[in-house]
Formats: structure tokens, sequence, C-alpha cells
């Protein structure tokens, strides 16, 4: 059963800072079972993501492939690593997550709306 959350203003959704970004390094945080750390291009600038994604996708299948990302969410530590983006995935009920992706190509740093 899916749970709705609250809704929220279209002024609230413009808010948010969605991107394409693509992952130009991916590596494996020592000492973690989970975690992966993605450096990613968005065009005028690159950025550090944290993602617990290690049990569905190995590093180098993230490098070089474009992905949805979040920007302006609040910046957080995982193992001491600094997490400034956040990528975006869909989760099912039987627990599988894939990563989303733009459906053709198109430039890094392209707004999401």
């Amino acid at each position: 059963m899916v749970s709705i959350l609250a809704e929220i203003s279209f002024q609230d959704f413009q808010k948010l800072d969605l991107r394409v970004g693509r992952v130009v390094k991916a590596e494996r945080i020592v000492g973690s079972r989970n975690l992966i750390r993605m450096i990613v291009d968005f065009g005028s600038e690159k950025r550090q993501s944290v993602a617990g994604l290690l049990q569905y996708y190995k590093p180098e299948e993230l490098t070089d492939r474009k992905f949805a990302f979040i920007l302006n969410l609040q910046r957080k530590k995982f193992m001491g690593i600094e997490s400034q983006c956040m990528v975006l995935a869909a989760e099912d009920e039987k627990d599988h997550v894939v990563l989303l992706k733009p459906e053709k190509d198109i430039e890094v740093g392209s707004r999401i709306r």
C-alpha cells in the first residue's frame, strides 16, 4: 500500500533545485557496508554526493552516467564525508531501488521541472 504524503504548494515545489548531473567518479567508502561517494558534474560546478547504494549498484556502474539530483537539500555528513547533493531513486515494495535518469540525452546541469 502506498502512503501519500501531505500536499505541498506549487511555490514550494519551485524551491527545489532539481538538476541532471553526470557522475564523473564513484567509489566505495572504506569501512562502510553500503555507502558510495560520487563526484557529480553539473556543468557550472562539481559536487560530492554520498548515497547508500552499494547493495544495488557497483561504483563502476554509476561512472559516466547521468541521473537526477536535488542540489539544495540541507548538506549532511556520512562517516565524516559531506554529501552536497542527493541522487533521486525509486523504491518499490520489494525493496528494489533504481536511480532516476533522463529518458534522452540532455546537457548536465539541466533543470528538472
